[in-house]
């Protein structure tokens, strides 16, 4: 295991210990939210399926399809304030 992701590994833990990571969590759903996120990737999801045909349309095709539009579409804000919580926590 490189030193990055055991430094990645231990700060998950400490995450998890504390409860931090359930809080961030929460936060970011109530963001995605709140900035319309969850509303544009159920639109993507839907055109997805209009596009391919429900019936040639698995879960795991619709992951793969709109998981990076889904990761393109987060704010900056939202990365950059989830971050400065993390390392506020670490501090």
């Amino acid at each position: 295991m490189s030193k990055d992701s055991q430094m990645r590994a231990a700060i998950n833990q400490k995450l998890i210990e504390m409860g931090e990571r359930e809080r961030l969590k929460e936060l970011l759903r109530a963001k995605l939210v709140e900035c319309g996120w969850k509303d544009q990737l159920k639109a993507h999801c839907k055109d997805v399926i209009i596009e391919k045909g429900l019936e040639h349309v698995t879960v795991e095709d619709l992951v793969t399809e709109v998981t990076p539009k889904g990761r393109a579409l987060v704010p900056d804000s939202v990365k950059k304030e989830l971050l400065q919580r993390i390392r506020a926590f670490l501090a």
